[in-house]
């Protein structure tokens, strides 16, 4: 139990910011085998989120909350998945093959790809989340506690089902290249989707089945273009989604 709980603290301390006890022990081994905890750390991430918007909410407008809401959450994870969005854009936005691609998204610039993609994505979550606030504060937390994890989830279903491009050993989400065992993925699909229990039938069908969508396309367009995924990749995927389940608890209240 210790060891399991040493990777769930190793992954935590990779994905956030937040501190984790001095005597958990970081080795790219073990990161290696904390992925099955990468939905977990969605949990706490979604429930920081969810905190935040409900005080917040008791005191602000929801558009407000909404917004420092997000804040507290990328403050939490140190913008990382953002950030691999924007590098995600900006690569496959402007490379056309893929050297080119890899060279561009390992730019710590950021370009008019990742600045307009990055804008668009903020903006449209936002505005998704201020849209369930309107069936009240319950709504938006929800949303929150289950997105999280869910959209962690498809970030390590790429892991196990693609195969990780970048050939820089200081890469630094190359301790995450190795597909996930059986009993791993069993664990880490068992955090991701335990959330949709939160949510009503229809809701969990559509965020599910949007969810599944996204990452199929994603998974197919990036062994297209790349062959595989890069660090950068994941937190594109994460960053859609977890709009995408948004937006699909929104489609289904437009047919009820």
């Amino acid at each position: 139990m210790r060891y399991q709980l040493e990777l769930f603290f190793t992954a935590l301390g990779f994905f956030t910011r937040l501190p984790v006890p001095a005597w958990v022990q970081w080795s790219p081994e073990r990161l290696n085998h904390a992925a099955r905890y990468f939905p977990l750390v969605g949990w706490v991430v979604g429930a920081i989120g969810a905190a935040s918007w409900l005080a917040l909410a008791q005191i602000l407008p929801p558009s407000v909350a909404v917004l420092l809401s997000m804040a507290v959450t990328i403050r939490a994870t140190g913008a990382f998945h953002e950030d691999g969005w924007a590098d995600a854009c900006d690569g496959l936005g402007g490379g056309w093959d893929k050297s080119q691609v890899l060279t561009i998204m390992k730019d710590s610039r950021i370009g008019s790809y990742g600045t307009v993609g990055l804008l668009l994505m903020l903006l449209t979550k936002a505005a998704a989340l201020v849209e369930l606030a309107a069936a009240g504060s319950a709504a938006v937390a929800i949303a929150l506690l289950v997105a999280h994890p869910l959209s962690r989830l498809a970030s390590t279903s790429l892991i196990h089902t693609l195969e990780y491009v970048r050939e820089d050993e200081t890469a630094k989400a190359k301790p995450l290249a190795r597909r996930l065992t059986g009993t791993e993925l069993a664990i880490a699909s068992a955090f991701g989707i335990l959330p949709l229990a939160l949510l009503q039938p229809g809701e969990a069908a559509a965020a599910l089945i949007a969810v599944a969508a996204v990452t199929l396309w994603a998974g197919r367009y990036l062994l297209r273009r790349l062959g595989g995924y890069t660090g950068d990749c994941l937190g594109a995927v994460q960053q859609a989604t977890e709009l995408a389940i948004y937006l699909g608890i929104l489609a289904t209240w437009n047919f009820t």
